[in-house]
């Protein structure tokens, strides 16, 4: 059961890939929960707008364009975060208030992973896509994942801002979940752009290790 990566030459077909199974079936399962118990049901609609989206431009681009199953495992992991944040509003997260209590914070941070997430699982498919698909030279495909997360995390703020005080009203203080933080934006697209420049360093990291090692086995032979 191969496991291809971003440099793979080859990608499994859906059909035959058990590893796609997998992570539309552990999403969809988790997605179907969220729904069926959530706490909120106009906020869970709201949160879940921008996943129906995604799983469209995944859907729709498929055929055209498949990412390694490592991109599809790291979206997979950061869209049962977000889903698993609408179930029950991100301020009222049962996860962050036990870590809440665990690391005595004074604010359930729920929302600070998932918009770390958001960066760090997200800015290795952006690379993928930008080498593979694009055909972008290597340090723009590096950059630009980062700039895309902050300019992404900050618009996002921008559409919080127009759905609560705009639109929906009596939803924004559960949609924002801000807990009284006036920087709670600035912070949250601070988390985004620090999980991005985290990610991109690491694989920047890891390609250099496997360099030096094939380059060590290639002159000792």
């Amino acid at each position: 059961m191969p496991f291809t990566i971003a440099i793979s030459k080859h990608r499994t077909p859906f059909k035959s890939n058990p590893w796609l199974w997998v992570f539309l079936t552990v999403f969809f399962i988790l997605w179907i929960n969220t729904f069926m118990y959530t706490s909120d049901m106009n906020n869970w609609f709201l949160e879940n707008t921008l996943t129906f989206l995604f799983l469209g431009f995944l859907f729709f681009s498929f055929k055209k364009y498949q990412f390694s199953d490592l991109s599809y495992l790291l979206i997979t992991v950061y869209m049962c975060l977000h889903v698993y944040g609408a179930k029950y509003t991100y301020a009222e997260n049962p996860f962050g208030y036990w870590l809440q209590e665990q690391f005595h914070a004074s604010r359930n941070h729920y929302d600070r992973i998932v918009h770390f997430s958001f960066g760090f699982m997200l800015a290795y498919p952006m690379r993928e896509l930008f080498l593979r698909w694009f055909k972008y030279p290597k340090m723009v495909a590096w950059i630009l994942p980062i700039e895309i997360t902050l300019s992404i995390s900050g618009f996002y703020e921008l559409i919080e801002w127009s759905v609560a005080d705009v639109f929906f009203e009596a939803q924004g203080d559960a949609y924002l979940g801000t807990q009284g933080d006036i920087w709670d934006a600035q912070k949250d697209i601070f988390m985004a752009f620090s999980g991005a420049i985290l990610s991109t360093t690491i694989v920047s990291l890891v390609k250099r290790l496997f360099k030096i090692y094939e380059e060590e086995n290639t002159s000792s032979k």
